[in-house]
């Protein structure tokens, strides 16, 4: 239990209380001091000096010396008056205690806001530190650069300047040369000023000759006009109806873009265009990154689903992976797309009728796998190469050859 101190003394003025207490061999450092408008306590163990003031004082205002084994409180009045007391005459233990929490809470709140302004003081000025930084090293990064672009400016005018000198000095020894190898007599002299005079005369008559022709008639433009056509075969010659809604559907599939988009915002501006994706996954198919591929294709697939193009080509990725199933099923999904059948998607349902031939074959379902065959035929009657893996897979539903003859 804390010893109180009772040998402090005190005055006052009708503005001021000063109150002194002796710290009884206490160094400054191990004092401890809280002052709010109505309470001070003065504590180094093991004395405590606690003072319930008689009125309020102005805190702002109020100051502390620590020194030569005392403590000096000077407390500037909120009101002018003498006090009859120092401290509160009451003995109430829950008045005084409920000053002490209250000064306690204001201290700590102080503290607190101390605290904060230090804070946001060391703040500012470490912004101010490294905004002057900045500053500098943009005057040093200018500074450097002007010095570079004089000394660019000077090279070149430098360069320019010889490269002038030369060409000078080159013209010169030609001229000197030519003059050296064909040397001029007087004759040679008139000549040349004959030949001048004949070019100047027939340059006059030239002139003459074209101001005597007749003006040039007028001329127009008679405007031919031809039917559009995006397809190369001959009106005659095309499904009109189909090609129309194949184009329809192209057009779509270029504008159609996934719902997922927003959970792909982190894509560059390259990363979400399916004709980019598709040629990355074409270039990691051609170097043997199958799995490469087919996570470019799977997310151009995700930004557009109606490109057949990325369906076919993952299925060939699968068919390398030996994923069978998923190679039919994006076989089935390009085909499924590349309607109506017109000359423009022939070559693109070939390859999708082969690929999941193929992976059907190698599910050893040939009964599937020769229809898709059949069907790539029928597109392509002269395929050589088509031609022969039918053979091989009807070789095979007759039991003339095994199943590893099929490719």
């Amino acid at each position: 239990m804390p010893l109180h101190v009772t040998d402090f003394t005190w005055t006052q003025t009708d503005s001021t209380v000063h109150i002194s207490v002796p710290l009884k061999g206490a160094t400054a450092a191990g004092v401890d001091i809280v002052s709010t408008e109505e309470y001070l306590k003065v504590h180094f163990p093991p004395f405590l000096f606690e003072a319930f003031l008689f009125e309020p004082v102005d805190d702002d205002r109020s100051s502390a010396k620590v020194g030569n084994g005392v403590a000096v409180f000077t407390l500037p009045k909120k009101t002018h008056k003498v006090w009859e007391h120092l401290m509160i005459t009451t003995d109430d233990k829950e008045t005084k205690k409920a000053i002490r929490e209250r000064a306690l809470l204001t201290q700590e709140q102080k503290l607190s806001a101390e605290l904060k302004q230090k804070a946001e003081k060391r703040q500012a000025e470490k912004k101010y530190a490294l905004e002057t930084m900045m500053k500098l090293e943009k005057e040093e990064r200018d500074r450097i650069q002007q010095m570079k672009d004089a000394e660019r400016e000077k090279t070149t005018a430098e360069l320019a300047a010889w490269q002038l000198r030369q060409k000078q000095e080159a013209e010169k020894q030609n001229q000197n040369r030519q003059i050296q190898q064909n040397p001029k007599t007087p004759g040679d002299r008139q000549t040349d000023i004959r030949k001048n005079k004949q070019v100047h005369s027939d340059a006059e008559k030239k002139k003459k000759i074209r101001a005597q022709l007749p003006p040039p008639r007028t001329c127009g433009n008679i405007p031919v006009t031809f039917t559009p056509r995006v397809f190369p075969t001959a009106l005659r010659e095309s499904r009109v109806p189909e090609e129309e809604e194949w184009l329809k559907k192209q057009a779509e599939a270029r504008r159609a873009m996934s719902a997922e988009l927003e959970e792909l915002e982190d894509l560059t501006e390259e990363e979400r265009n399916p004709d980019w994706l598709k040629q990355k996954g074409d270039k990691c198919f051609s170097n043997g990154d199958y799995v490469g591929a087919v996570n470019a294709y799977t997310l151009g697939i995700r930004l557009n689903r109606k490109l057949p193009a990325l369906y076919s080509n993952r299925a060939a990725c699968h068919l390398k992976l030996r994923n069978l199933h998923k190679a039919v099923e994006d076989s089935s999904k390009a085909l499924d797309l590349l309607t109506p059948a017109v000359s423009a998607n022939a070559a693109a349902r070939v390859r999708a009728r082969v690929r999941r031939g193929s992976a059907f074959c190698q599910l050893e379902l040939f009964a599937e796998g020769l229809q898709d065959y059949e069907a790539a035929l029928k597109i392509e009657p002269h395929n050589e190469a088509l031609q022969r893996d039918a053979q091989i897979i009807r070789d095979v539903i007759q039991g003339s050859a095994g199943p590893n003859g099929t490719q």
